[in-house]
């Protein structure tokens, strides 16, 4: 973490922490886990990019509900597509694949922060 700082037109002086996205986990900057920004059990928050083709498989979550922004490119989620502008809700209970069709960037945001959540078909913790 850096803090730099900056003036303002009215010469206050601001400091601002600066942390690297990479040196995140996949992404993940906001939640109940590390490394994190700000750990919370209420939100997880993550921006992620992805090269054209990469997949994630078939998960769910028992208790969050998460909301995908695709901020670039063209993805596919349970076999429809989704392109830039496209904010898509997963309930809890509902499942959802994911395929990136063209180099893609989502921002991603789950309710509430819930650890060990993601489940594969068989039920089974991913």
């Amino acid at each position: 973490m850096h803090l730099r700082r900056t003036s303002t037109p009215f010469n206050f002086r601001i400091y601002m922490e600066v942390v690297r996205l990479d040196a995140m986990m996949k992404g993940w900057f906001i939640g109940n886990f590390t490394p994190t920004l700000q750990k919370t059990e209420a939100v997880e928050v993550a921006v992620k990019e992805y090269p054209a083709g990469a997949r994630e498989a078939w998960h769910y979550h028992k208790v969050a509900t998460e909301y995908t922004v695709v901020v670039s490119g063209v993805v596919e989620m349970n076999g429809r597509r989704f392109s830039k502008g496209d904010i898509i809700v997963i309930a809890s209970g509902e499942g959802t694949d994911f395929h990136a069709v063209t180099a893609a960037v989502t921002t991603v945001v789950k309710l509430p922060s819930a650890q060990n959540d993601k489940y594969t078909r068989d039920n089974n913790i991913c």
